[in-house]
């Protein structure tokens, strides 16, 4: 066979190498974990979720008490005792035992029940964002996770490079084609190596417990399973719409929707206010012991609140206030969520493309340039200088496509948060 021949197929061998690298970390780990499992384990069990389980209870109670009618009432009265005279004796006195009833007019029970109805749908808004909230940020730590995981090969790649180095500058320090110092600089090299791949297992221990603590287990278990490595693709590009698609989409979003119900609650606190205009009105009944006799009498009466109508002006004055500014709340939130949707799609576009040059051409041939150097330097043709450069610009660009990968994860999540509909992958 040629040396051509040879060349060819030695540089074909190390590309499968790089290749294989990664299966054969995961091959003995334990069960990973996807997203769609974290994010299952945070939707239920998740311990700021679960606050607002208290929250609707606490709004269907409310719901409760606006149904109540006002209670019957009663009350007893005793006149002409205590006094001087012959009233200073109890013989003097009169009781009267009287029943009296609230009566609320207007519609004043159906506007409490209204308004208490749009406050739950306040809290069931609220309760999706902050869902929304929690998977964005379990999205989040998760893309972290794989990251890091990535950078754990990348690790371990620059470290068997650098054992793969030193075995090569011994062998040339002992045949006297190179000095001894270049096998020094080969060790401190591994040694470096080394201390990387345990600083980022480190790093990659803490991201998955920050991780594990979304769903509210400090240590990393789900489904009584140690938690091993993270299954995704840190390199899938989504499909993306167009931006007026997404800016469309953010009305559905939960961080949009809650100015209707929130405009709902105003206008419900509006016609609550608007019915303190017509005054309720106090009816009553009862019996009175008629003093110096046998006898007992009936008394009945009513009363109700003057001039009801002045006094509830500035109560209505309020809950119009308050309404319009809901919709001004809301005017300007939509802007600001177009402005970042904008910003955001422009970002990821140029992320996109990125990681598709790094995919496409500019990783392959630093690994085949990689491999051509190694080839020509044990065979002595380069220098230990041009070996540690080809792979300080291989690892270099290895993690620079991580960087983009996750970034274009990252600007993904972004968008979903806002539009509230996850991309899909293409």
């Amino acid at each position: 066979m040629s040396s051509q021949a040879l060349r060819k197929r030695y540089v074909r061998l190390r590309a499968l190498a790089v290749v294989l690298v990664p299966m054969t970390v995961f091959a003995q780990s334990p069960t990973p974990v996807t997203l769609r499992d974290a994010i299952a384990a945070a939707r239920s069990d998740n311990p700021d979720l679960h606050v607002f389980q208290f929250e609707l209870k606490a709004a269907d109670a409310t719901g409760r008490q606006a149904a109540l009618r006002p209670a019957l009432e009663v009350g007893v009265t005793l006149d002409n005792f205590g006094g001087t005279g012959e009233a200073g004796a109890l013989k003097s006195a009169q009781a009267t035992l009287q029943l009296s009833q609230l009566i609320e007019l207007g519609g004043r029970r159906d506007a409490r029940l209204s308004t208490a109805t749009a406050h739950r749908d306040t809290v069931v808004v609220a309760q999706q964002a902050a869902e929304l909230d929690v998977l964005a940020e379990v999205s989040r730590r998760f893309i972290g996770v794989l990251s890091l995981q990535e950078q754990q090969l990348v690790a371990q790649r620059a470290t068997a490079l650098a054992e793969a180095t030193l075995t090569a500058s011994d062998a040339r320090v002992r045949a006297a084609k190179s000095p001894h110092v270049e096998r020094d600089r080969a060790a401190v090299a591994l040694d470096r190596a080394r201390v990387d791949e345990s600083t980022i297992a480190s790093r990659l221990e803490a991201a998955r417990l920050q991780l594990a603590a979304l769903w509210g287990d400090d240590r990393p278990l789900i489904g009584g399973h140690p938690f091993g490595p993270v299954a995704g693709d840190l390199y899938a590009s989504p499909e993306v719409d167009d931006l007026a698609g997404l800016i469309c989409k953010y009305k559905s979003n939960p961080d949009f929707l809650r100015f209707a119900t929130a405009e709902r609650l105003r206008d419900a606190e509006l016609r609550l206010a608007a019915t303190q205009r017509r005054a309720d009105i106090t009816v009553g009944a009862g019996v009175t012991r008629i003093q110096g006799t046998s006898g007992v009498g009936l008394v009945a009466g009513f009363s109700m609140p003057l001039f009801s109508g002045r006094r509830a002006q500035p109560y209505i004055d309020e809950a119009t206030a308050r309404k319009d500014a809901v919709g001004a709340e809301r005017d300007a939130a939509f802007i600001r969520a177009s402005a970042a949707i904008a910003s955001l799609h422009r970002e990821l576009g140029s992320a996109r493309a990125t990681l598709q040059a790094l995919d496409s051409t500019i990783q392959p041939r630093m690994e085949e340039a990689l491999s051509e150097t190694e080839y020509a330097f044990e065979r002595g043709r380069y220098s230990y200088l041009e070996l540690i450069d080809a792979q300080r610009e291989y690892l270099n660009v290895r993690r620079a496509r991580i960087e983009a990968g996750e970034r274009v994860q990252l600007l993904a999540t972004e968008i979903e948060r806002l539009t509230a509909v996850p991309l899909s992958p293409q």
